[in-house]
């Protein structure tokens, strides 16, 4: 039976012959990777994600404004909503300085952690929020009839 020969994360599907490099716009240029472009791409990334649920954010408060004051948790989705948008808003500023220096730069090393440090606690309260702005809910079922 074929399946015999086969091993996991083996040879068995080149047949013996040697790995064949990539070519094109696929293969990757020979070198060090470069930490400055991949830091950028990483919180480019990341900007995406908060302006994503920063609009989210937006369309939540302004369901709970056109619920009114009537609202059983009016204030609270209210203060969160806000808490939310103003880290947001923060996170998003620190990214572009984060973004801005230069990562060979060893000098800026320290500064450049403490801030990603705070950028990822920033997130976490973040999504910590958002996870009560869920649970106190924008949405209420409207009648029917």
């Amino acid at each position: 039976m074929a399946s015999e020969n086969l091993e996991m994360n083996g040879d068995a599907d080149r047949n013996g012959e040697p790995e064949v490099p990539l070519r094109g716009r696929f293969r990757r240029p020979p070198g060090p990777l470069n930490m400055n472009h991949y830091a950028n791409k990483k919180s480019a990334a990341e900007s995406m994600l908060d302006v994503a649920l920063l609009m989210a954010n937006a369309s939540q408060l302004k369901a709970v404004l056109e619920e009114g004051p009537d609202f059983s948790f009016y204030v609270p989705l209210i203060t969160l909503i806000s808490i939310s948008l103003i880290l947001q808003i923060v996170v998003g500023v620190m990214l572009i300085f984060i973004v801005k220096w230069n990562l060979n730069d060893e000098s800026m090393h320290y500064k450049l952690n403490i801030m990603e440090n705070v950028a990822t606690a920033f997130v976490f309260v973040i999504v910590v929020v958002n996870v009560f702005i869920t649970a106190f809910g924008v949405q209420r079922p409207k009648p029917h009839g």
